[in-house]
């Protein structure tokens, strides 16, 4: 897209206005809602701040400064570490207790600088939004962005200054758990997604009380971890980093965000948050970022070989250093300003400077960077929270944010089956809602859900419960098995589950069993049926090994299938799944994620048709996990699959080369069709731009959303480039009948690549432009690069 046109546009839209007037005002100045996402709004350096900064680190003592870098949790500080000056905490989420240690850090340590205070708001503090995988499937930055903006809020009325979110790392990979807190398999979406979350979390000022700053993760590669297996490895190519995984994280930074966390994996061999190509060179010089780098948790630790050495405990495991010391040094060195949890650079800082493994120069940097943070947040200025508002449940799950809440998981919702026009269902008619998820607060709220469970938030929606409000007619809920899960730290008393122990077997906890869930069914007029996986099956320290239902739900699906009724699937997951078998016995199947703290009410405006499902899907379902992974956005191969034929790039026992649901895939109950793609040239300089055009005609008989999706492709190329890539998407709402053009703008940015000696590069040569409503689009226009 390009970045001169919306330069100038990038600090217009207002995030005081309400969605409806936010979407007009976008549509009245021409550009894609994911241009305007997009536009740079990153500010130049206050001088104010900039003095401030530099005569408040003239008068710190060496051991001030290190306690500057010194990120500690909520169950390591101490009033003693908040005297000495600490830098940060993350997860302390009492406000008395926030307070308590703000005011020894402020008010008993010899220069008085505050502590910033941290949490991981990933989607929603106590009001929840859906997951993140769940919001990037609305293809609607505002989505992203209400997200955040009301998780800033509320996460500031606590106390709290930063978050950590939002998580950019590009996935292709289904059984890694925490794909579910990103956008997806896109780097493009991923940009504009991200970008979105950090413009409504900390807004132009986020010195405001009603704003946070974000912590950007994890910085990098983090998604493509070897096997799908988390803090696992990584190995990719120069060109390939840049291309796929670094442009979610440039868009996050060019967007504001002031503070980034490095990652656990290695990348190449050498540990993110030891990587001084990505750290700094990358990060800091090339982008000129200049907020701080905080490590994950114990990431700077575990640079160690085991067994560990100096300390004689704790986490190791990388092998880049042979101590503490030299731990602390190799992320120091390489552009981690601030360590959590372990405590190796504020422990041996003053041993490394005497032997020079780390320099006084570089520490000065990193402590120069967080007060830069902490006077831009407003801290020294207003250092305490307002406990009284902070304890009062009104505060909290305001009815505005609860009805963003709803409007979001409604357009985050994926039709992927509908046959026979069995969605939307009858409310006038009886309803029997079967499955393990259909009156649970985890597999509603879904992995990293903030305090949106705790006495202050607001009541969830479970699915029967929304049921029953949108419904005349009778709704009955049938639970017939119970899906385990184990979320405590295992020990003696508490062994882990096996995935065996892990099935959904009955009786429910209502008793009920699969013969009484097929009674149901066929009492009742019409059947939905509450399948996927639970909350503690999604998220960090959760890839899995196979993708299809847990436990026995197949069962319980064929069992209900089996009695001729239409059965309508509603999923609630955090990763794309292996649907083959639900697939053949389901007459729809309706993607909710996990849809939030209002997910019951928004479930049954997609199913009783009060809304129109109109989300697409960012990443790719494959058919087995043995194809796994498989993304649209793969290298051309010189023997392409094709499933007739025998020595090309297919799986002997697979009769398609197709996913069984590909990226930006999804039904709605009218149709669309999408069209006249038009170029406004066929030729353009390498410097140049040039528009691209669709047309988008509601051809049925109900409004809806169709979301137009723009793809490129270089045919010839230095590099051989992905078969399709994302450069542009507008999701827009029609009336039967109604059409609307959507328009482009395509510059170099979209046209060239990053070659592998990370040099930009746009060659001269035809472009091939593909337009439509998913990845697999074949609507074609060309046009040529000229010198």
């Amino acid at each position: 897209m390009a970045r001169t046109e919306r330069r100038t546009l990038a600090v217009v839209a207002s995030v005081g206005l309400t969605l409806a007037l936010a979407t007009g005002a976008l549509a009245a100045r021409g550009l894609s809602d994911d241009e305007e996402a997009l536009a740079p709004t990153r500010g130049r350096p206050s001088a104010g701040i900039e003095r401030k900064v530099d005569a408040l680190l003239a008068r710190m003592t060496t051991k001030e400064k290190l306690q500057q870098v010194q990120l500690l949790s909520d169950g390591q500080i101490t009033d003693a570490d908040a005297k000495a000056g600490v830098g940060s905490v993350f997860s302390l989420v009492d406000a008395e207790k926030i307070n308590h240690f703000q005011r020894v850090a402020v008010e008993q340590s010899r220069l008085g600088i505050p502590i910033l205070f941290a949490y991981d708001t990933v989607h929603g503090y106590r009001t929840v939004f859906p997951v993140p995988l769940g919001a990037a499937s609305s293809f609607d930055p505002e989505v992203a962005s209400a997200d955040a903006e009301v998780g800033a809020r509320e996460s500031a009325i606590q106390g709290i200054k930063q978050v950590y979110s939002p998580m950019v790392d590009v996935s292709h990979e289904p059984r890694w758990g925490r794909i579910v807190e990103g956008a997806g398999e896109d780097p493009y979406l991923g940009s504009v997604m991200g970008a979105a979350r950090v413009k409504g979390a900390q807004g132009t000022d986020y010195s405001r009380p009603d704003k946070v700053v974000s912590s950007v993760k994890h910085y990098v590669a983090y998604g493509e971890a070897e096997g799908g297996r988390d803090y696992n490895t990584t190995d990719l190519s120069e060109s390939r980093l840049r291309n796929l995984y670094l442009p979610p994280f440039k868009a996050a930074i060019d967007a504001g965000a002031d503070t980034v966390m490095c990652s656990f994996n290695s990348i190449n061999g050498v540990p993110g948050c030891a990587n001084k190509y990505t750290e700094t060179d990358i990060l800091k010089k090339e982008w000129g970022f200049d907020g701080f780098i905080e490590s994950d948790y114990t990431a700077v630790a575990e640079l160690r070989a085991c067994p560990p050495v100096t300390p004689d405990e704790g986490p190791c495991g990388h092998g880049v250093a042979a101590d503490g010391p030299q731990a602390g040094a190799a992320a120091l060195m390489a552009g981690t300003d601030s360590e959590m949890v372990s405590t190796n650079i504020r422990d041996y800082g003053e041993q490394l400077l005497a032997s020079r493994q780390i320099t006084m120069k570089r520490l000065d940097d990193a402590v120069r960077r967080i007060l830069r943070v902490k006077f831009r947040a407003g801290l020294f200025d207003h250092p305490y929270v307002d406990v009284a508002k902070a304890s009062d449940p009104a505060s909290y799950g305001k009815p505005a944010d609860l009805a963003k809440s709803r409007w979001a998981a409604g357009r985050s919702m994926v039709l992927l089956k509908n046959d026979g026009g069995a969605l939307p269902l009858d409310p006038a008619r009886s309803t029997a809602l079967i499955g393990p998820f259909g009156d649970t607060v985890d597999d509603v709220l879904g992995p990293w859900p903030g305090r949106g469970a705790d006495e202050l938030a607001p009541a969830h929606v479970p699915l029967v419960e929304g049921l029953t409000a949108a419904s005349t007619g009778q709704v009955t809920y049938t639970q017939a098995c119970n899906l385990a899960h184990n979320f405590d730290p295992p020990n003696v008393a508490n062994p882990p589950l096996t995935p065996e122990d892990e099935v959904c077997a009955g009786p429910g906890d209502d008793g009920t069993t699969i013969d009484d869930a097929v009674a149901a069914a066929e009492a009742a007029d019409q059947v939905v049926l509450a399948l996927g996986e639970n909350a503690y099956m999604s998220g960090e320290a959760n890839a899995r090994s196979e993708l299809t239902l847990p436990g026995q739900q197949q069962k319980l699906l064929d069992a209900v299938a089996a009695t001729g009724k239409p059965v309508v699937v509603v999923l609630l997951n955090g990763r794309p799944l292996d649907l083959s078998a639900v697939q053949g016995k389901a007459a729809a199947i309706f993607e909710a994620w996990f849809p939030g703290t209002e997910g019951g009410h928004a479930v049954a405006d997609v199913l009783f048709g009060t809304v129109n499902p109109g989300g697409k899907l960012p990443v790719t379902f494959p058919r087995r996990v043995g194809t796994a992974p498989t993304y649209y956005n793969h290298e051309p191969t010189g023997r392409p699959c094709d499933a007739a034929s025998k020595y090309n790039s297919r799986y002997r026992d697979l009769a398609t080369c197709d996913p069984l649901y590909p990226f930006g895939f999804g039904l709605s109950y009218t149709t669309f069709e999408v069209g006249d793609l038009r170029l406004s040239r066929s030729s353009v300089r390498r410097d140049g731009r040039l528009t691209a055009s669709m047309r988008v005609t509601n051809t049925g008989s109900v409004a809806g959303d169709e979301v137009a999706q723009l793809y490129l492709h270089d045919p010839v190329a230095s590099l051989s480039q992905p078969v399709r890539r994302l450069r542009g998407f507008q999701r827009v709402s029609l009336d039967p009948g109604q059409s609307t053009t959507v328009t482009f703008t395509l510059d170099a940015s979209d046209f060239g690549f990053y070659d592998n000696r990370g040099k930009y590069v746009v060659e001269p040569g035809l472009i091939e432009v593909y337009g439509g409503d998913s990845s697999t689009a074949t609507m074609k226009a060309t046009f040529t690069v000229t010198r």
